[in-house]
């Protein structure tokens, strides 16, 4: 198998992860799903009311990010940072409770940086 058979491939059973999680999880107005996506350079994140089908807000490492990550640093700690920034922006939208939607990914790395800014941001999940 060349490397595009492998790419979508890992395409292929990503989507059908993500597809087995949003069966399982729906987020409301009260309680907004954050959806990650995670690309090889960026991290973006959108909290979304799937009753109504829109997104309220959405984050992304692509915007300069700036601040303390502690003892993070690169990709994790940009992934932090957007995590908590998107935090303080929800907080400041009356959102405090979320439902976390991983996106297919494991739990792991720029993934579980950015849940943990929107933790440390003040959301609740």
């Amino acid at each position: 198998m060349d490397i595009r058979g492998r790419t979508k491939q890992r395409r292929r059973l990503r989507a059908r992860r993500h597809a087995r999680i949003k069966k399982k999880i729906r987020g409301t107005a009260a309680r907004p799903r954050l959806a990650v996506f995670r690309s090889l350079r960026n991290v973006e994140g959108q909290l979304v009311d799937d009753d109504r089908g829109i997104t309220l807000l959405g984050v992304s490492t692509r915007a300069a990010v700036e601040g303390d990550a502690g003892e993070r640093s690169g990709k994790i700690a940009e992934a932090y940072l957007a995590g908590r920034r998107l935090g303080e922006r929800a907080v400041g939208a009356d959102v405090d409770e979320i439902v976390f939607d991983r996106g297919g990914y494991p739990y792991h790395g720029r993934v579980r940086a950015f849940a943990e800014g929107a933790r440390d941001g003040g959301l609740r999940f």
